[in-house]
């Protein structure tokens, strides 16, 4: 009977034994990054609700946006028929230049072709110009459009005080 036990025991001990060695060698050894799940980056294409305001006037002209051609042409940044020079933006990184190009028309550092197919590029019959916030900037197109901002596109041979006038007539975001 005590030969039963010890055979019993023995049993129970190398069974015991071979499954605590084979479970350890059969889990993954430790890794030296950290078992806490990390944020992931910021992705380029984070949405946000950025609204911003622009005017572009021709020889004074200020030039309208009414026309359902220009309403609507992206989800990143587009100008809806309630408020035609209100810009909504929805993506992160969207520049001045991003918008205008969802648009009929062409615009460059120097040049502006309207949806009507009219070009007024900077020379002797006047010069493109770019005001941000009140600010001239040659810069402007390659500006991410931030909330509040406010873009004038001027075209001509105003003075000063006229484009301070055009500067006013950009609605401001309240």
């Amino acid at each position: 009977m005590s030969k039963l036990v010890l055979l019993i025991a023995a049993v129970i001990l190398i069974t015991l034994f071979g499954f605590i060695f084979f479970s350890n060698s059969t889990t993954a050894p430790e890794s030296s990054t950290p078992s806490s799940p990390q944020p992931a980056p910021v992705a380029a294409t984070q949405k946000t609700d950025i609204q911003a305001s622009f005017a572009i006037f021709t020889n004074g002209t200020f030039r309208i946006f009414t026309a359902s051609m220009y309403h609507n042409l992206s989800q990143d940044a587009y100008i809806e028929a309630s408020n035609p020079n209100l810009v909504q933006v929805t993506k992160m990184g969207t520049t001045w230049n991003d918008f205008f190009s969802t648009l009929p028309f062409e615009l460059t550092a120097t040049c502006l072709t309207t949806g009507t197919k009219e070009t007024f590029c900077s020379g002797k019959k006047g010069e493109l110009q770019f005001y941000l916030n009140g600010v001239k900037n040659d810069n402007a197109l390659d500006q991410e459009i931030a909330n509040g901002d406010r873009l004038l596109v001027t075209f001509g041979s105003e003075s000063e005080a006229q484009i301070r006038q055009q500067i006013e007539r950009i609605p401001t975001i309240r």
